[in-house]
């Protein structure tokens, strides 16, 4: 195990601010102020965002065998003058922006160490201020690369990072929340002086000329970002930078030279998990040979090389052994450098979820499927930039029997959190319309074997899988992932289309690309080397267009278009908008008319404020029964039409039916039939359903109603229509005239029968 010293640099005993402008924003470092007892912190500034940087070196526990490396973004709400949401106040477990922005400051600086470095190093970065305008996640990023160039540590830096977005093709560093919200790209790039370092992009389809020039222009910013970075480390007292020198281990040498050729020939088998084994044992023989007697020319001529030893170098020959093939031009399976593995694909794979897909390239195997929910199904997102809703969800699980491995079962860690973030946002530009298609949809990934590219997988299946779940996607998207093979001091390099878990493992990079045959949706970029220059970027994003079209050919012969039809099992949405004034009705005193219509329609009714409502049933005739309720009730009641009503109640006179939520009308004891009635109970009871039609509305708002009038228009032939004589022989009543009154007298009661104005003989109420 190496360490470097963690002492040396003194302590800064005062302020130190540097700035400078990038764009039309003003970049501020500043150190010395917060958090000296770390052994090195800086305080990064654009606008009203202000992100502390805390780094702390210790000396490594004896054993590693890797860099202990450990990055923390945590928001804490209260830099944005913010209570914590939920019944706890106070911040809990890292929500997805904490662990994704974590991600983001890690990925360059780790492969800035040098291989034999084993301190550890933690990195706290937190927003202290936040303007809700400006980003503290770049910031952090900044504040990550100038707190180590203030440490002892063996820091190959500065690395710059920026974000930069695109308005009306003009592209635009730092830009603030509303400039992206206006922006076609959500581009950030890592460099050092040279090389670029990492990438993490998002866009609507720009061909990939377009993404390079964008890469390109942000290199060219972090050039003032980096500049900062030393004019602070001068400003300090610090002297230059300067790289550590390389390390050599002779026991690297004899390793190669002895078992190169069995290395080589394990690395030549297809299978994963055989090609493992035989790794397995020929690693274990050569700890057994290597440790049993001193090596002549490695360390202490009387000591054997320790166990620790043996398998970082066997690590270290291996490495050299696969990557010395690659650029002889041999992989593994035996595939060229531009060969895709052979890919399957299957949609309707399951008959209860929406839609689902079955993703298979090589030994890289995805199940996806797709589920539509409602508004009530939407995440709830609450940070210290915005608070909003999403309406798309894409979950990336990998359980270890996916690698043939026993594991502790545990949540989602940051890997699945990260590549799930990746296939969500390379998807999502292809999504419908919200108006034109309001369902809220969640997509799942579950990676039942993987060997290299499971996110890219994802994305091929996820888009398979809303297809035959009948989401209208703009453009099918599919994703590659290219790797390199780089011998520097030469420039002699290769390029891995579609790489494989040892590819991955012993290469240089993991550059993935995901998107249409329009143009690039999705694109990230991770190294294990010191960075890339820019031709290899250019020439990776044409090998990756060349397969990303090969692949979406592939998927296309699975299913050519989304489906025309959503599932059976997926909620049949209707959305409406109604006057925002009218919201009360519908929702009744204490939500009772809304309870009403869901339990009668079997639908679930969402109202917003702004009078949209959204209508969701598993059955069609629910939600369009529900539709149809609701634009009643806020229509209001129509002279001349026939409403399917419930009677509410019964009297003497006649019965009250409900023709809408809350609306209740009047059915005259002479409108229910056109025979003879002598009791409104012989014709109907509570509960019935009935046709009726509005034959009148007075200025009260009072509906008069009548059964007969709506049979007769319906063409329907009415079952008491044979009058039942009334005692005494008498005809049958005709129907009130109702005056200029409909029937009612002035206090608003129905008014009485018989004659004129008393009692009327045998006059009854009707």
């Amino acid at each position: 195990m190496h360490s470097a010293p963690t002492a040396g640099i003194p302590p800064v005993k005062r302020p130190v601010r540097v700035e400078a402008t990038i764009g039309d924003k003003l970049l501020i470092l500043e150190t010395g102020k917060l958090a000296k007892q770390a052994t090195g912190s800086v305080v990064v500034q654009v606008g009203g965002t202000m992100s502390l940087v805390a780094v702390v070196t210790a000396p490594g526990r004896e054993g590693l065998d890797f860099f202990p490396l450990q990055v923390e973004y945590r928001e804490k709400v209260y830099a944005a003058g913010k209570f914590p949401g939920g019944f706890i106040k106070r911040e809990g477990r890292p929500t997805t922006k904490d662990i994704l922005t974590s991600r983001l400051i890690d990925r360059p600086i780790r492969p800035l160490f040098p291989e034999w470095y084993r301190d550890e190093v933690q990195i706290q970065a937190s927003p202290i201020s936040a303007d809700r305008i400006n980003d503290p996640d770049v910031l952090s990023m900044i504040g990550a690369s100038a707190a180590l160039c203030l440490t002892p540590a063996p820091f190959l830096g500065p690395v710059g990072s920026i974000r930069v977005g695109r308005i009306d093709g003009r592209l635009v560093p730092l830009p603030t929340a509303e400039e992206m919200e206006q922006s076609d790209l959500d581009l950030v790039v890592a460099s050092t002086t040279s090389k670029i370092v990492m990438i993490e992009g998002f866009g609507q389809e720009l061909p990939e000329s377009e993404m390079f020039d964008a890469i390109m222009k942000a290199h060219e910013y972090n050039q003032a970002v980096i500049a900062l970075q030393h004019e602070l480390r001068a400003a300090v007292g610090l002297p230059p930078m300067e790289p550590p020198p390389p390390r050599h281990d002779p026991l690297v040498d004899y390793l190669y030279q002895r078992y190169g050729d069995e290395i080589r020939q394990a690395k030549r088998i297809v299978a994963k998990l055989e090609r493992y084994a035989v790794m397995d044992q020929l690693r274990a023989r050569v700890v057994a040979e290597t440790t049993a007697a001193p090596v002549p020319g490695v360390g202490d001529p009387e000591t054997p090389p320790t166990e620790l030893a043996v398998k970082a170098a066997f690590k270290e020959a291996e490495t050299r052994v696969v990557r010395a093939m690659i650029l002889d031009g041999l992989r593994s399976d035996g595939r060229g450098p531009k060969d895709l593995r052979p890919i399957s694909c299957e949609v309707g794979l399951l008959p209860k979820a929406h839609g689902s897909a079955l993703f298979q390239r090589g030994e890289t195997q995805a199940l996806v499927t797709t589920v539509l929910g409602t508004a009530a199904d939407e995440q709830r997102i609450d940070g210290i930039m915005d608070e909003y809703t999403k309406k798309f969800m894409l979950d990336y699980n990998m359980p270890s029997f996916a690698v043939g491995e026993v594991r502790p079962i545990r949540g989602p860690g940051r890997r699945e959190i990260g590549h799930g973030a990746l296939a969500e946002r390379s998807v999502a530009p292809v999504l419908p319309d919200p108006a034109r298609f309001p369902y809220t949809i969640r997509v799942v990934s579950d990676i039942l074997e993987s060997n290299g590219s499971s996110s890219m997988a994802s994305v091929c299946g996820a888009t398979l899988s809303l297809m035959d779940a009948g989401v209208p996607i703009s453009d099918p998207v599919g994703g590659i992932s290219i790797g390199l093979v780089w011998d520097e001091p030469t420039d002699r390099f290769v390029l891995l289309t579609d790489i494989i878990g040892d590819e991955d493992h012993y290469g240089d990079m993991d550059f993935k690309v995901a998107g249409t045959q329009r143009g690039v949706t999705g694109i990230q970029l991770d190294l294990k080397n010191l960075g890339i220059s820019p031709r290899i970027v250019r020439e990776t994003l044409d090998q990756a267009l060349e397969a990303r079209m090969e692949i979406l050919r592939t998927m296309l012969r699975s299913i050519k278009r989304p489906r025309d039809h959503i599932s059976e099992n997926a909620p049949r949405l209707i959305q409406i908008q109604v006057n925002p004034e009218k919201i009360g009705l519908i929702i009744g005193p204490g939500g009772k008319t809304i309870r009403r219509l869901e339990e009668e329609t079997g639908a679930k009714i969402e109202i917003d404020n702004s009078g949209v409502i959204t209508i969701s049933c598993v059955r069609a005739e629910g939600a369009q029964d529900a539709r149809d309720r609701i634009q009643g009730m806020t229509e209001g009641v129509q002279v001349g039409k026939i409403y399917d009503g419930r009677v509410s109640s019964i009297k003497d006179f006649g019965a009250f039916v409900e023709i809408l939520p809350g609306k209740d009308g009047l059915v005259h004891i002479s409108e229910l039939t056109e025979g003879y009635v002598s009791s409104v109970a012989d014709v109907c009871k509570v509960g019935d359903v009935m046709p009726v039609k509005v034959i009148l509305v007075d200025e009260q708002d009072r509906v008069k109603l009548s059964r007969k009038a709506a049979l007769a228009e319906l063409g329907q032939v009415d079952p008491l229509a044979e009058a039942v004589p009334a005692p005494g022989g008498a005809a049958p009543r005709p129907a009130p005239s109702g005056g200029d009154r409909g029937g009612y007298d002035r206090g608003g009661s129905p008014r009485r029968g018989g004659g004129g104005g008393g009692g009327g003989g045998g006059g009854r109420r009707s």
